[in-house]
């Protein structure tokens, strides 16, 4: 369903990325934020399941600027190298190849993509927190999973609908840290899934998928979109 494809970058080249696209006309767009281990066949597939549910669906490679076509295993080896591959590159870096890809499925979109409105993003973990800061810093409508890294940025506002996934079994994400999104955001969702631990969505980790509450939480995400984005553009003002 999906294909590579490559991504200009303001100030940072070209980093590649996964494009996905429904059927037939886009419902709305994503950008789909990776976890730590790059666009691997996890996040490919990730993005594909959004664009069969009717989404433009664009996963960047974040890493690209750093080391490019990582894809890295969810072992020992994988968690330290791409941790240092996110602090390598940095939040500043990693959000304007978000705000890039966002303005490619814009043009993607065409003439109904001129409403902003129209481009969400989801994140799962490190990407949990960017598609946070993709909400209050570029005021896209945003869901994110299992963001360990949300607390520091909890003091900026919203600026479009928002909501958090979170496992009730999660070590790295305490019930203090999950309560502190509910005092300081309190028009966001949040949700937390008692039987889930961190990066529940993770299908192809046996030690990590929680297909309940994975499910519930991607019906939650996509009735979100569906409100949130545009199916058609926005009539001008006379």
């Amino acid at each position: 369903m999906g294909e590579q494809v490559d991504i200009e970058v303001p100030g940072n080249g070209r980093v590649g990325g996964w494009l996905a696209r429904p059927g037939g006309t886009p419902r709305g767009a994503l950008v789909v934020i990776q976890e730590i281990f790059g666009v691997n066949a996890h996040m490919r597939a990730v993005a594909d399941g959004y664009a069969g549910e009717g989404y433009l669906a664009l996963a960047p490679a974040l890493f690209d600027p750093v080391e490019r076509d990582v894809e890295l295993g969810y072992d020992e080896d994988g968690f330290k190298h791409g941790r240092e591959l996110v602090q390598a590159l940095g939040a500043e870096r990693a959000l304007a190849i978000v705000e890039a890809a966002a303005a490619r499925l814009r043009a993607e979109l065409g003439d109904a993509g001129d409403d902003g409105a129209r481009i969400g993003a989801v994140g799962f973990c490190w990407g949990g927190t960017l598609a946070l800061l993709a909400n209050t810093r570029l005021g896209m409508p945003a869901v994110s999973y299992y963001g360990a890294r949300n607390v520091q940025y909890l003091d900026e506002p919203l600026r479009a609908p928002m909501m958090f996934h979170f496992g009730g079994q999660d070590t790295s994400i305490d019930a203090e840290a999950i309560e502190l999104h509910r005092r300081k955001l309190p028009d966001a969702a949040v949700y937390v899934y008692p039987d889930a631990g961190h990066a529940f969505n993770r299908d192809v980790d046996p030690n990590a998928f929680e297909p309940a509450s994975a499910r519930l939480a991607r019906e939650r995400t996509l009735r979100l979109f569906g409100d949130a984005l545009h199916s058609t553009p926005r009539k001008p003002q006379p």
